[in-house]
């Protein structure tokens, strides 16, 4: 079967399988609408991020603009590539805008991120960007964080034991290590860390603050207090 045209390269078959994927690519072909030449914009990770990604790309070709992005993975620094758009890196430059995906969405714009395990460069991007566009579809929308997905936590390789044990005083009923699916053993993020997933029945307001206070934690998926845009 060809690749669909959204694969950035033959080598490159990311994400492979996208759920509502004539929505995502509507969406991600509307925000690729709003690049103007010369712009540098943040991508985040996911699959509608990714899909964005390649709109953007797929202008820049056909419109000849220039426009420089910054990742947050190593998948979407690929693709970046592949799609011959120029890079730069959190620090060196301020994004115009960013645009990010989502796993969850609740009814007071609190969100459940880190599927793709980038948390802390996701988080680096959220705080630097001049303006935040979330770009989902409907299925993300929940009424309750943690309906679906589990929260996911950054954790240093030598803290993982500590911080189960601090977790389950904060409630959490289950944490597990994150595998990887191409190796044996352990999903490690950009960073060099691990990725536990951790089961609450219920997040309250404020876990992220508590979470990130356990020594070893270096980024939680749980976005709070953040302003942004959303494009579904």
């Amino acid at each position: 079967m060809d690749s669909p045209e959204w694969f950035a390269s033959a080598a490159l078959h990311w994400p492979r399988e996208v759920a509502n994927v004539d929505v995502k690519l509507d969406v991600a072909r509307r925000v690729a609408l709003r690049v103007a030449d010369g712009e540098v914009i943040g991508i985040g990770s996911g699959s509608t991020a990714y899909l964005t990604l390649w709109a953007v790309g797929t202008r820049a070709r056909d419109e000849g603009l220039r426009v420089r992005v910054i990742p947050t993975s190593y998948e979407t620094e690929v693709a970046a590539g592949n799609l011959a758009l120029p890079l730069s890196r959190l620090g060196q430059a301020t994004p115009a805008w960013s645009v990010d995906g989502a796993d969850e969405v609740d009814p007071a714009g609190r969100l459940l991120k880190g599927r793709g395990g980038a948390l802390f460069r996701e988080k680096l991007l959220w705080s630097t960007s001049r303006r935040m566009i979330l770009v989902i579809d409907p299925s993300k929308r929940v009424t309750r964080l943690g309906t679906k997905f589990p929260l996911p936590i950054e954790v240093h390789p030598n803290a993982v034991e500590i911080v189960v044990a601090r977790l389950g005083e904060l409630g959490c009923r289950q944490a597990t290590l994150r595998s990887a699916d191409g190796k044996d053993g352990p999903v490690i993020t950009e960073a060099g860390f691990v990725l536990l997933d951790a089961h609450f029945d219920e997040i309250p307001p404020g876990l992220h603050a508590q979470v990130k206070s356990i020594p070893g934690v270096l980024e939680t998926g749980l976005f709070e207090g953040y302003e942004y845009e959303i494009v579904d």
